[in-house]
Order: C-alpha cells, then sequence, then structure tokens
C-alpha cells in the first residue's frame, strides 16, 4: 500500500541532553565531563545524564548509587527548573518564527507543523537546520530534529543521528523506514512490550506487518490498532498548539523509607496542600484522583477513583486518597508517594488547530 498526498511536514526538535548541557552552559568547566543532574546522595535519582555519562549506562530514573557504580567519576549537579524554563522560552520563540502551529511536548521538545510557514520555505529539512542552528546561536545549546510526514516518524527520525544531528524520512521513504525498524525503536513500544514482540518473532516492522489487525489487537489489546496503523505510516493526529494538560499532581520522595500508614497519611496530607495550591493556581477541577506509590524495590502501584463530581479542594478529594492507601496492603515499605488528578475539566475544552495541505 502505498501513502497518498497531501503530506504534512512535520518536524519533531529534541534539544540534546537538555538539562545536563545547560549545566554545561553554565560552568564550562563541566563540558567533556560525565555529568548527572539530580541529587548524587544514597537517596538521589538522576534526572538526567551527558552523553559522556551515557556510555558508562548510567540514564534518567537511575538511583545515584547506581550511576556511581557504573560511573565512578561522574559528576552531580543540581537541577535548576528556573533557568530550564527560561531557556526552553527563548527555544520556544524561535519556533514561533517559522510556524503557529507548536505543540511543546515538554520543556525540551515539541512538534511543529511548517506545511504552510511564516517564512515561505518549502523545504522542511531546510528549517529545522535553519532552526537548529538559531538554537544555538541565541542559548549556546545543541539540538537534533526529525522530519517527516507525521508526528511518530518525525519523532522516531529525532533519535537516529542525535546529539546534533537531523534525519529526513521523505514520503517515499516512510513505508521502507518503518520496514526496517527495530521494533525497539518504535515510539511507545517499550522493553516489556519489545520483549513480548520478540517472543512471537516481531523483531522489525515487517514482522509486525505480517500480522492482522484482529491478531495484533488479541495480543496488544487497543494497542494493537495504533501498532498495525503506524508501521502502514498511518498516524494522523495533528500538531495541537494549545495542548491541553490532562493531569495535574505532586509527589515527595522521602529520605527514609515509611512501612506505616499512619505515617503515609501525615506525608500526604503535606502532598495534599501542595497540590490543592497548584489546582487552585492553575484554576482546574479533576474527577479522577490517582494515589501512586513507589516502594523501595523501586517498584511502583497506582490506584485510582473517579467521582461524579469535579474536585479541587483537599477537604473534597483527601478522604478518596485515604481510601486508596488502605485499599489494599502495602507489598514494601515505601520511598515516594503522589497524588494527582485526571479527567480535568481542562479537557472538555476544545483544541483548535488547521489542518493543511499541501505537496512535501
Amino acid at each position: 500500500m502505498e501513502l497518498q498526498p497531501p503530506f504534512r511536514k512535520i518536524i519533531h526538535v529534541d534539544m540534546d541532553a537538555f538539562y545536563a548541557s545547560v549545566a554545561e552552559l553554565d560552568n564550562p568547566t563541566l563540558r567533556g565531563k560525565a555529568i548527572a543532574v539530580g541529587g548524587g546522595g544514597a537517596r538521589g535519582v538522576v534526572s538526567a545524564a551527558s552523553y559522556e555519562a551515557r556510555k558508562f549506562g548510567v540514564k534518567s530514573a537511575m538511583s545515584g548509587f547506581l550511576a556511581k557504580q557504573k560511573c565512578p567519576h561522574i559528576i552531580f549537579v543540581k537541577s535548576d527548573f528556573e533557568r530550564y524554563k527560561e531557556l526552553s522560552a527563548k527555544i520556544r520563540e524561535i519556533f514561533y518564527e517559522y510556524t503557529d502551529l507548536v505543540e511543546p511536548l515538554s520543556l525540551d521538545e515539541a512538534y511543529l507543523d511548517v506545511t504552510e510557514n511564516k517564512k515561505g520555505n518549502p523545504s522542511a529539512n531546510t528549517i529545522a537546520r535553519e532552526i537548529r542552528q538559531k538554537i544555538y546561536e541565541e542559548t549556546g545549546l545543541r539540538a537534533s530534529a526529525g522530519i517527516s510526514i507525521n508526528k511518530f516518524i518525525a519523532k522516531v527520525a529525532s533519535d537516529i543521528n542525535k546529539p546534533n544531528g537531523q534525519k529526513t524520512v521523505h514520503p517515499e521513504e516512510v513505508i521502507k523506514f518503518l520496514e526496517e525498524l527495530p521494533v525497539n525503536k518504535f515510539y511507545g513500544v517499550g522493553k516489556v512490550t519489545a520483549a513480548k514482540m520478540y517472543n512471537l518473532g516481531i523483531f522489525i516492522g515487517n514482522d509486525l506487518k505480517q500480522k492482522t489487525l484482529e491478531e495484533l489487537v488479541n495480543l496488544f489489546g487497543k494497542s494493537g490498532t495504533h501498532y498495525y496503523n503506524i508501521v502502514r505510516g498511518i498516524h494522523n493526529s495533528p500538531v495541537k498548539p494549545n495542548r491541553i494538560r490532562k493531569s495535574l499532581g505532586a509527589e515527595r520522595t522521602f529520605s527514609e523509607n515509611i512501612s506505616s500508614e499512619i505515617f503515609m497519611l501525615e506525608k500526604l496530607e503535606n502532598i495534599a496542600d501542595e497540590l490543592e495550591k497548584r489546582m487552585k493556581k492553575n484554576d482546574t477541577k479533576g474527577k479522577t484522583i490517582t494515589l501512586k506509590i513507589k516502594y523501595s524495590d523501586f517498584t511502583q502501584q497506582t490506584r485510582s477513583k473517579t467521582k461524579a463530581s469535579f474536585m479541587q479542594s483537599k477537604n473534597e478529594f483527601f478522604p478518596v486518597v485515604k481510601e486508596l492507601l488502605f485499599q489494599e496492603n502495602l507489598v514494601n515499605s515505601v520511598r515516594l508517594l503522589g497524588i494527582s488528578f485526571g479527567n480535568l475539566n481542562t479537557e472538555i475544552k476544545e483544541p483548535f488547530w488547521v489542518q493543511l495541505k499541501f505537496e512535501f
């Protein structure tokens, strides 16, 4: 099956080791060294790692203790979210010089639809190169980019020539690119799903393509339909410039593990206070409350409950949190607790986007 025009021109811009690169930018003596952003103490967790540290197997969400074992000469630096936000805002301003169709995914990455752009430039590849150069000139930071006909392929492509590179997958190359792509490189396919696919003899996109829609749904549930479509280059989600927040939460990692629900309630009270402040500051309410529990062995559990009406104040939602805490017995001591809201009133608002038609 050949993909039929019109095609969109989508760029996925991804900053290279953003948090670590900001640390190097502000402290040039760190350049070229193995650094990790996050706590290096016994309870610390790595938020990000430089490419030099990654060569030793250090990665985000790893404990600081393990990072030190893997890379004894690693340097730990503190997070500076105000600085990250400042630089992210500058980078976003550059995006808006080219298009208003910008969908930020986080502080360090975003999708851009440049099908019709403010520069009148027909080449998405050239635009991506210009954007990356401008980011470097104005911030001193490097970025990589992926360019293709939809968000899925653009995101996969942005990882191929990292760091400080870009990859364009033209319309006529899409099918071959996806057929040859290892399944663990498909965005959204994690380690567990990849292992399941390997056991089924699915190693590359072409193997996945041999499965019928019915087979994939039976094997992977709702995600089966997604896999069936993306391996055929079908992913019609537009770039949504006013991306709607779908959840809001607060969490805490403790200096010592907690084993008693009574002590946990005290901690959850404080977390709930913070969450209430955030909900009110963002003028947000939610119907689904989720309790997140991370155990001392780093396994994680979530417990959720949805109410009929929207909640915002601690008085409304904390009884639900208590109910979720005592819903079942804990399986281990706890190192982190979190409370979050989903099913928000913000999701009722319709996003605005423009569907554009063009020749690639």
